[in-house]
């Protein structure tokens, strides 16, 4: 099937049968379709729409968005995960708002922190119609069965015949449409499991499918060993039912959001109590916990503390606070903390 095929027929199937509908689509300016990029980096639409909605709501423009506390965005985060996402786009929103324009280049977009070269192809595409390929999960799996690709599309030699075909079938008119139906076409059709080869406009060019590799394509990453790490979390409630949070480091896992002390192990317990000038008086240990990351699973071993904290000193520059559960605003928690919160507070 040549390019102007694969165009025409993708294109017939997304007038018919694409989405039209989804809230950064109306209006599709850079700013919306930038922040929908973001999120729907390593989530699914039907997560994100929510999401999207509420921080439009809370901040319409670039403007709003620059001039936001950090901590006030990664609250409005919490629960999408993957929070270098939401610190990258409040960096980025700075940038922007400081410079008083939108780039509307490639060179430009990639030197953004947190846009890459798919993200930069789909916002030029659909905010500025300019013709840009991207590559996004579903637009890999599409080329690669399309065209029989054999080998991890991560790697570096597959990634690069898959930057080249997607240049190849990229239109220069229609293009937003193009890249809202691509992608389209891999979250609703060719799905990693159970792909609906029957409805697909491209079936009459599917090597996979002429070749019955649907299933084993594209390659899957290969396999390795998650290690497995442990951790104790504290939570202690003093006397008026508050929380104590403590403020994580800026980068890494759930960086800059407000999170439970963590000890290596229990025998620290003692040792920490002192640090903190807390008498204990009582402890209840609740059942270990997994949460699953990208590249580790942590079990944690939640222990909760009911305290009398005689010297508040857990305030210090900014990186301890006592947290009402359901009643403080702007606190930005891990979903398992806000979770593991509302079984305590529902006990």
């Amino acid at each position: 099937m040549n390019p102007v095929t694969f165009q025409q027929n993708l294109l017939s199937w997304f007038d018919q049968s694409g989405r039209k509908d989804l809230p950064w689509q109306h209006p599709a300016t850079a700013y919306r379709v930038w922040i929908s990029e973001i999120m729907l980096q390593q989530t699914q639409v039907v997560t994100v729409i929510p999401y999207f909605n509420k921080f439009i709501r809370q901040y319409p423009d670039i403007q709003t968005l620059a001039n936001a506390p950090l901590d006030e965005v990664l609250s409005l985060w919490a629960g999408l995960g993957y929070y270098a996402r939401a610190r990258n786009l409040h960096k980025t929103a700075g940038i922007i708002d400081q410079a008083n324009q939108f780039p509307d280049s490639l060179e430009g977009l990639e030197t953004l922190p947190g846009i890459g070269r798919s993200t930069a192809g789909a916002i030029l595409s659909i905010a500025f119609a300019k013709s840009q390929p991207i590559l996004d999960g579903n637009v890999r799996r599409v080329l690669a069965r399309f065209r029989a690709i054999q080998g991890w599309t991560g790697g570096t030699q597959v990634n690069k015949q898959l930057w080249q075909i997607s240049t190849l079938y990229t239109p220069l008119v229609r293009v937003a449409d193009y890249t809202q139906a691509i992608m389209d076409l891999g979250a609703t059709v060719c799905t990693r499991s159970k792909p609906s080869c029957h409805e697909c406009p491209l079936q009459s060019g599917c090597l996979a499918l002429q070749q019955q590799r649907v299933h084993e394509l594209p390659t899957p990453k290969p396999s390795k060993k998650i290690p497995v790490k442990q951790s104790v979390f504290i939570i202690a409630i003093n006397k008026d039912k508050q929380i104590l949070l403590e403020k994580r480091a800026p980068t890494g896992i759930w960086g800059g959001l407000w999170s439970v002390p963590e000890l290596a192990s229990d025998t620290e317990l003692d040792t920490w109590l002192q640090l903190k000038s807390m008498t204990l008086i009582k402890q209840q240990h609740l059942a270990i916990r997994r949460h699953t990351f990208s590249h580790y699973h942590l079990d944690y071993q939640p222990i909760v503390l009911y305290v009398d904290n005689l010297i508040n000193n857990v305030m210090e520059a900014e990186k301890g606070l006592w947290y009402k559960h359901q009643q403080t605003e702007n606190i930005a928690l891990p979903a398992p903390v806000k979770q593991l919160f509302d079984e305590i507070t529902e006990e």
